[in-house]
């Protein structure tokens, strides 16, 4: 039985192997996501040094029980074309014999687009590691316990890439957000937030500290009902339940606020929830909870919110080239500056007094609408494909 188990061992590396590649190239040429790319990379070189030790082990004691080489010296044996007499697991390999080359299940080939290629890809990645892991138990509980460790890392990254790839999707119409606090609007905080989405605005977030919790649920309620009306998005700075209870689109997390995945455990899985960062390490820990959206800030001096360091357009910059989830730039942002935020990287404009402040906020929204809709329109036209002159090669591992 022991050849036979190799035989399952062997189609399973191979699956894990090919699922793990599907998943890579998603992140990278789809999700454009550098974070998930490394991660699926990883997993894949991870996945090649427990084979190759256990491939190791297996030539060192002629398929016997032995404890596995943790260190992953003979992983090269894994893809060097080695003969089938050098791999043990190789050599039970029987394509040809295969009774399960011919069988399809329904809907095998078919599907809608890349996301679901990918999808497919990641589930089936967890099944092919699990066999392996059970069948390994066989030989050494030592290879099993690393590709153990490799299927979690693997439920990890199927949760990420798919959460990552649904951000995109919700708020990639979204341009413009601002912020509604009383104390900075100009007028009644109802008729400013209605101007704003006259303006042109694509989401609101209401974000009141001190009012009482009867006070803000009747508040974020009217605001709520306001952008349904307007088929814009309505976000609840710092509170899940007000969020919950008013039936908003999502809540706005702070740092010192309930994370990401313990507010998701509070709402339906329809609501929205973006996070606040300041530097690029919250942005690397936040990126791995998978907001909706994060946002980074200040990237100017604000009186709004007034912080002891200054982000800056660098860490924008920075925060791109790490994930690809939607991007909110935040603090002092106007139509002096709102094209240096824009130039940096591809996001989202959140801006308060600048608008709320004003003394036209529609007007002061539509000005900022058409910056945002300018830099957009020359991001596409820039990402347009090239058809004359001399081809851009670039080198792909």
């Amino acid at each position: 039985m022991q050849d036979q188990a190799l035989r399952i061992i062997d189609a399973n590396l191979n699956r894990a192997r090919e699922g793990l590649r599907v998943v890579e190239e998603y992140a990278r040429f789809c999700l454009d996501d550098a974070a998930l790319t490394q991660s699926a990379k990883s997993m894949r070189h991870d996945l090649g040094e427990a084979a190759g030790s256990f491939e190791a082990c297996l030539r060192t004691t002629g398929e016997a029980v032995a404890p596995a080489r943790d260190d992953g010296s003979d992983v090269a044996a894994l893809s060097s074309g080695c003969s089938p007499a050098d791999n043990p697991i190789v050599a039970h390999r029987d394509t040809v014999g295969d009774v399960g080359t011919t069988i399809e299940a329904h809907g095998e080939y078919h599907r809608e687009d890349a996301h679901e290629v990918a999808a497919a890809a990641a589930k089936r990645l967890t099944e092919a590691l699990r066999a392996i892991e059970e069948y390994g138990k066989i030989f050494d509980a030592t290879f099993a316990k690393r590709i153990e460790s490799i299927r979690y890392r693997a439920y990890t990254l199927e949760q990420r890439l798919l959460l990552t790839a649904r951000s995109q999707a919700r708020f990639a119409t979204v341009g413009l957000y601002v912020i509604i606090t009383e104390a900075l609007c100009r007028s009644d905080w109802f008729k400013t937030a209605e101007a704003a989405l006259l303006g042109g605005a694509d989401c609101l977030q209401l974000r009141e500290k001190s009012l009482s919790d009867r006070k803000l649920l009747d508040r974020a309620r009217r605001l709520t009902e306001l952008c349904i009306e307007h088929e814009k998005l309505a976000i609840i700075n710092d509170r899940p339940d007000i969020a919950a209870a008013c039936g908003a689109h999502g809540v706005h997390l702070g740092q010192d606020d309930l994370g990401v995945v313990a507010a998701r455990k509070l709402l339906p899985s329809s609501y929205i929830v973006g996070i606040s960062t300041h530097s690029v390490d919250q942005i690397e820990r936040a990126a791995e909870t998978v907001p909706d959206y994060i946002a980074v800030g200040p990237m100017f001096a604000s009186s709004t919110k007034p912080q002891n360091r200054i982000a800056g357009t660098e860490t924008l910059a920075a925060a791109r080239r790490h994930t690809s989830i939607p991007l909110v730039a935040i603090g002092g942002i106007d139509e002096t500056n709102c094209d240096q935020v824009l130039t940096a990287a591809p996001c989202c404009v959140c801006v308060c007094q600048s608008v709320t402040g004003d003394t036209d906020p529609k007007r002061a929204t539509e000005r900022l609408r058409k910056l945002v809709e300018r830099a957009r329109a020359d991001r596409e036209r820039s990402s347009e494909p090239i058809t004359t002159g001399r081809p851009i090669t670039r080198r792909v591992n």
